[in-house]
């Protein structure tokens, strides 16, 4: 394999939340990179270009080694209606005209960066891996599973080391989303304390998961497999409230809110639509969703951090 410093990256979606830790991770090991997104960065060479509804110009794999490819569609997950053309346009077609114009431009790798969506509804007794292959249970897994299947169908067709990565929901330095609003809601000291039940949530620090990608970028055994990528750990809804109250130095309660007012809060969210809470938001917040990253394990891959001790630092972080 070429010396890191001699291989040029094009990474998709590069200004998000893990594509942003990756862009960092590559700088500081030698790579040359370029970015591909619909807005322009001022630290990176970038093609400007927006995937729902313009085509990747051939140039911007000029040159390039090796793609990872971040950008997706993932929003409006409780309400997709008239959102269809742009989760396909997005997650599929420009999937495959990527990796096609990757091919005619002679790139050696392609990662692909797809969701634990793609594998379908939870089995809630036990902790999937990719073997539990079903059928998933919205568009956005849909269209991140097509994608899954034509960059494995087009990376044996053009002889290409093609890898798939299907990172648990994430968490550090940056995060958005539902555990940023429940990190910023202990800390401001409104979200109520959760109750204690059995329900396992796998997740992943986004400094992990940019080794995972870069571990199947490297490794020869990964081509053609698509690998679950987790922090090794499985937590309870209660636990990470508690995990939140530590590291914002808030007290513990002695008491929860039963489970059965959530349950009530989610059906009439379910019938007054401007109530921000429903049976979505309720398995979001207090449903399973536990996978095994026995695979990639197999790899070599060894996270090094946790929840506790990724919060701590955010937490930290955001003091200075």
């Amino acid at each position: 394999m070429e010396r890191v410093s001699e291989m040029k990256a094009l990474v998709t979606g590069g200004n998000g939340f893990i594509g942003s830790q990756l862009l960092k991770t590559l700088a500081s090991n030698g790579y040359s990179l370029r970015i591909l997104a619909r807005k322009s960065n001022t630290n990176y060479e970038t093609v400007v270009c927006n995937l729902e509804n313009e085509a990747i110009p051939e140039s911007a794999l000029d040159s390039i080694d090796i793609v990872f490819h971040l950008a997706g569609y993932a929003h409006d997950l409780a309400n997709t209606t008239n959102k269809e053309h742009i989760y396909r346009n997005v997650n599929v077609n420009a999937t495959a005209n990527l990796i096609k114009i990757a091919n005619r431009k002679g790139v050696k790798r392609f990662i692909y960066i797809s969701s634990v969506k793609a594998g379908g509804i939870i089995v809630s007794n036990r902790c999937m891996s990719e073997d539990d292959q079903g059928i998933p249970k919205d568009i956005y897994g849909l269209t991140k599973r097509e994608a899954e299947l034509k960059v494995l169908d087009f990376g044996k067709k053009f002889n290409m080391h093609v890898a798939i990565i299907r990172p648990t929901l994430v968490y550090g330095l940056g995060m958005k989303g539902n555990l940023s609003v429940m990190l910023n809601g202990v800390r401001g000291g409104w979200f109520p304390p959760l109750p204690k039940i059995n329900n396992r949530r796998s997740m992943i620090c986004v400094n992990d998961l940019v080794e995972a990608i870069l571990l199947v970028t490297k490794d020869s055994r990964a081509n053609g497999g698509i690998y679950i990528a987790t922090d090794d750990f499985q937590y309870s809804s209660r636990e990470i409230y508690e995990i939140m109250c530590k590291v914002t130095n808030k007290p513990i309660p002695n008491f929860s809110v039963p489970l059965v007012i959530f349950s009530l809060m989610a059906k009439i969210g379910d019938v007054i639509g401007f109530i921000p809470f429903s049976s979505f938001s309720f398995q979001k917040l207090l449903g399973s969703e536990c996978y095994s990253m026995k695979k990639l394990k197999k790899l070599g891959f060894k996270p090094k951090y946790n929840l506790l001790s990724s919060l701590e630092d955010k937490v930290e972080h955001d003091k200075h």
